[in-house]
C-alpha cells in the first residue's frame, strides 16, 4: 500500500477531521482545567501548610507537565506518513503514557518524601476549612473532566486521551482522600491524620502511574492480547470461509490507534493472481467492517498446493542458517 494511500486509511479510521478536532479540544479543556487546578491547590496549600493538600497540588504540577506533553504528543500522532516514517507517528502515543506514567510516579515519591518530612519535623496547620472546600472543588471538577477525556479517547481510539482522563481521575481521587484525612483532623484535632492522608494519597498515584508505565511497555513490545487475538480470529475465519480462502501465519500489533493485521492467504495453484488479488482485496475490506477497532490489513498470497513443501525447506533452511 502506497504511504498516502495508506495515510488517508488511517486518519479515516480514527474518525475523520471532526473526531480529531474533539480531542485536541479534549487535550485544551484538560490543560486549561489543571492549571486552575494547580493554582487553586497551591493557594489552599499557602493558607493551611498541609501536607495533604501538598500532595495534592505536587500531583498537579506533574499533571501540567504530562498534559503539555501529551498534547504535543496527540498533534505529533496526527502527522501523515512519510518517506522517514512510513507507519506514521502512531507509537508516539505509548511514549506519552509512559512519560504520564513515570511522571506520576515521581510525584508519588515526591509526596512520600515531603509528607513524612512534615510529620517528623512538627506539624502546623491552619484554616483548614477554607483549604478542605478549595480541594474538594476541584476534586469534583476533575472527576468530570476525567470521564468526560476517558469517553472522547475511547470512541477516538486514542490512548494519549485516555491516558491523561485517568490521570485526571487519579487527580480527583487524590483530592478526595485529602478531603477524607482533613475531614478527619477537623473532627478529631488529631494532626498525623494530615500525613497519613498524604501518604496513602501517595501510594495510589503510584499504583496508578505504575499501570500506565506497564500499559506503555507492553504496547512498545508488541505484546500480542489474547483478547483482540480471539476476536480477530474469530471474524478472519468467518469472512475466510465465506470466501473459500485458507490462511496461516497471523500476526497482529497495536499502534496506539490501530490494529495492524498481518496474514498469508493461501490459494490453490489454478487460481489465477487477478482472482487471488480480487479475493484478498474483498477480505482487505471486509475485516475491518467487522472489527470494533480501526484495522489496516497487509496480506501476503501463497500457493496453497506446494505450501506445506515450501514452509518445511524454509524451516530446515532456517536451521541450518
Amino acid at each position: 500500500m502506497p504511504v498516502q494511500q495508506a495515510t488517508d486509511t488511517q486518519f479515516a479510521s480514527r474518525g475523520g477531521p471532526a473526531a480529531h478536532r474533539e480531542a485536541r479540544f479534549a487535550m485544551r479543556l484538560s490543560l486549561a482545567v489543571g492549571l486552575l487546578m494547580l493554582i487553586g491547590k497551591a493557594a489552599a496549600y499557602l493558607m493551611t501548610h498541609s501536607a495533604a493538600i501538598f500532595s495534592d497540588a505536587a500531583e498537579s504540577v506533574v499533571h501540567v507537565v504530562a498534559v503539555a506533553f501529551a498534547a504535543f504528543s496527540l498533534r505529533l500522532s496526527s502527522r501523515p506518513a512519510e518517506a522517514k516514517f512510513p507507519y506514521g507517528y502512531d507509537r508516539i502515543v505509548f511514549f506519552s503514557a509512559g512519560f504520564e506514567g513515570a511522571m506520576i510516579m515521581l510525584a508519588a515519591i515526591a509526596i512520600l518524601v515531603a509528607a513524612i518530612h512534615k510529620w517528623l519535623t512538627g506539624l502546623y496547620l491552619e484554616n483548614l476549612g477554607a483549604g478542605t472546600l478549595v480541594v474538594l472543588a476541584a476534586g469534583v471538577l476533575n472527576a468530570g473532566l476525567g470521564y468526560y477525556l476517558i469517553r472522547v479517547g475511547r470512541r477516538g481510539n486514542s490512548l494519549i486521551l485516555e491516558a491523561n482522563g485517568r490521570h485526571v481521575l487519579t487527580d480527583s481521587w487524590t483530592s478526595f482522600g485529602v478531603v477524607g484525612g482533613l475531614g478527619l483532623v477537623l473532627l478529631t484535632h488529631w494532626k498525623p491524620f494530615d500525613p497519613l492522608s498524604a501518604i496513602a494519597a501517595a501510594f495510589a498515584i503510584l499504583w496508578s502511574g505504575g499501570q500506565l508505565v506497564w500499559r506503555s511497555a507492553v504496547g512498545l513490545l508488541d505484546y500480542s492480547d489474547p483478547q483482540a487475538g480471539r476476536l480477530i480470529r474469530e471474524r478472519l475465519d468467518a469472512v475466510c470461509s465465506e470466501l473459500d480462502i485458507h490462511y496461516h501465519e497471523l500476526r497482529f500489533r497495536n499502534t496506539g490507534y490501530r490494529q495492524i493485521i498481518e496474514v498469508h492467504l493461501l490459494f490453490p495453484d489454478a487460481t489465477t493472481v487477478g482472482e487471488a488479488h480480487r479475493l484478498a482485496t474483498i477480505l482487505e475490506e471486509r475485516l475491518p467492517k467487522e472489527l470494533p477497532m480501526p484495522v489496516e490489513i497487509v496480506t501476503h498470497l501463497e500457493p496453497l498446493d506446494d505450501q506445506p513443501r515450501v514452509h518445511c525447506e524454509e524451516h530446515h533452511a532456517g536451521k541450518r542458517d
